[in-house]
């Protein structure tokens, strides 16, 4: 039973690995009976346990259920349902605990754990714990029992009732053959949306396109359907559902801190004064926007775990995160919820005769996308470090380092910081316009040769 578990599989804000290899259900159910002490211990009574639409999904809920159930802990089967749904599963059924078994926006083989325990989401040294546990055999032991309960409908009945459109809108809906296809179109059709649908069929072999909207390839399907309806506005979702993204008629993508500001000025009419929580990767336009709407900005780390956090510790009615993920505390429960921020985003938006032109009119700037350096494991961390030791930046007006190292310029910034994920540096640049952008881009190219030489950059 002691057996060294693979360290890779336990990331900072989940438990992720590739089928049949480094998650196997051996692991996953040593994983199960790992989740249901620590549940124990906090004096929990039960685990709502959901799966994503991928093929090894039920595989490995049964092997968590059961060592689950050996640390006599109960375990609620939800099925196959979209990871929001899990996250509401905890506060439906009063259990206040959950795992998704999901692999997010990996491909096909991968799949991993989303866990929430007594309230709290499992991060960094939370997971690090879990795996000494297992290793350390520090694990109750008991008969816990498994029941199913259905929580799809109490969901859609619950935004339905909340969430009203001021007229009805036509809209292309990309579920990427993810799960949220399971759920989202009952949703939308029920808001009072007419839906051009795009892959809504579960297919945890992702047939069509991969289900992640972050990157503007898997949005190609949206834009030609626009193009070629008379749809208004496009949205998409992630593998799992906790992640949006939206595209305008004429088939601009609006980016999730782009989406923020729409989210922040309506939240902030209703909650003055208060605080809007984002990631170090969004863009520099949002502090000033939350301002001018009365809020009070916060940037801090990137991970959806990590703002979750912070978030709970705040009474910040809002937090989003350049990768997509929004958490709603107004009016919701404050966990990230793609399904449910395209819920709040149509509720804005049919308030106007001409959703695109209200996104469009949210303030831009010139920005690269997301770049990364590959380097071997661990390496990220060293040169970012080596970037706040020695790193001199020319024209710097600020260099914020919660999260890697971002440098504010009065014309724009720059972004270094580590993945927690894969072993890459991420950057990001923006500025006022394309020459601006350039000379900051130059500058970090200078700053990183100088403490890393001989990296490749991707820029």
């Amino acid at each position: 039973m002691n057996t060294p578990l693979p360290a890779e599989i336990f990331k900072a804000y989940d438990i992720r690995g590739i089928v049949g290899k480094s998650l196997t259900p051996d692991i996953v159910r040593r994983i199960g009976r790992a989740l249901g002490s620590l549940a124990r211990d906090r004096q929990q009574t039960a685990i709502a346990v959901g799966r994503d639409g991928r093929l090894s999904g039920p595989d490995l809920a049964g092997a968590l259920m059961d060592g689950i159930n050996a640390a006599g802990m109960d375990a609620i089967d939800i099925g196959c349902v979209p990871t929001p749904l899990s996250y509401f599963a905890a506060h439906q059924l009063g259990c206040h605990s959950c795992v998704s078994v999901t692999g997010s926006h990996n491909p096909p083989d991968y799949n991993g754990l989303k866990m929430v325990i007594g309230g709290e989401t499992l991060a960094g040294d939370a997971i690090q714990a879990l795996k000494a546990r297992i290793e350390a055999g520090d694990l109750h032991s008991g008969t816990g029992q498994r029941r199913s309960a259905d929580v799809r409908a109490a969901y859609v009945e619950r935004i339905v009732s909340d969430i009203k459109l001021a007229r009805p809108l036509k809209i292309v809906m990309d579920c990427g053959n993810g799960v949220a296809g399971a759920v989202a179109p009952e949703l939308f059709t029920r808001l009072g949306c007419q839906i051009v649908p795009l892959f809504c069929e579960v297919d945890g072999n992702f047939p069509n396109h991969h289900p992640d909207p972050s990157k503007p390839e898997n949005l190609e399907d949206v834009i030609h359907a626009l193009k070629t309806t008379d749809a208004e506005l496009g949205i998409a979702f992630d593998g799992d559902g906790d992640r949006l993204g939206v595209v305008t008629k004429d088939g601009e993508i609006i980016f999730p801190d782009r989406q923020l500001m729409l989210f922040a000025a309506d939240v902030l009419s209703r909650v003055p004064g208060g605080e809007i929580i984002f990631d170090v990767k969004c863009t520099r336009l949002l502090a000033p926007w939350i301002k001018q709407h009365g809020g009070r900005p916060t940037m801090w780390n990137t991970g959806h775990a990590l703002i979750k956090k912070k978030l709970k510790e705040t009474d910040a009615p809002l937090a989003g995160e350049m990768s997509g993920h929004v958490f709603f505390k107004e009016r919701w429960f404050g966990f990230d919820d793609g399904l449910y921020a395209g819920a709040r985003l149509l509720e804005i938006l049919s308030r106007s005769t001409d959703p695109s032109a209200t996104l469009k009119a949210l303030p831009n700037a010139t920005s690269t996308p997301e770049l990364n350096i590959k380097m071997a494991e661990g390496e990220p961390f060293a040169l970012i470090d080596k970037l706040k030791q020695s790193a001199t930046f020319s024209g710097a007006e600020q260099i914020i380092t919660i999260d890697g190292v971002r440098v504010e310029y009065a014309d724009g910034f720059g972004l270094a910081r580590p993945s927690n994920t894969t072993p890459v540096v991420v950057l990001r640049f923006e500025a006022d316009n394309p020459a601006a952008l350039a000379r900051i881009q130059a500058d970090f190219h200078r700053a990183i040769s100088a403490v890393w030489p001989g990296v490749a950059l991707p820029f």
